[in-house]
């Protein structure tokens, strides 16, 4: 019986999950090396050392609050998060 799953998944995450659940993935031979490096990643990506005020209408305000919450994130995170996303080349418009 197939599990549904709990979380919505994009497409790649989808082929991730299925690549683990198949048993593709190994140990690294240095995990204490790979810990310290996805470490020191996630510490600079949480880096927050730069601010920015910016000007946006009521009723855009109110939509990202309202999908924000809908996430169960603050609004300033999801919109760091947006920003960071189309930075990186993830996101296009």
């Amino acid at each position: 019986m197939k599990k549904k799953s709990v979380f919505k998944l994009d497409k790649e995450e989808r082929e991730l999950s299925k690549s683990f659940n198949k048993g593709e993935w190994k140990s690294s031979s240095n995990l204490i090396q790979e810990k310290k490096k996805a470490r020191k990643a996630s510490e600079n990506y949480q880096k927050k050392d730069a601010r920015i005020n910016i000007r946006l209408s009521k009723t855009d305000l109110d939509q990202i609050k309202q999908k924000a919450a809908y996430e169960g994130l603050p609004y300033q995170t999801l919109i760091a998060s947006i920003l960071h996303k189309y930075a990186a080349g993830h996101l296009d418009l």
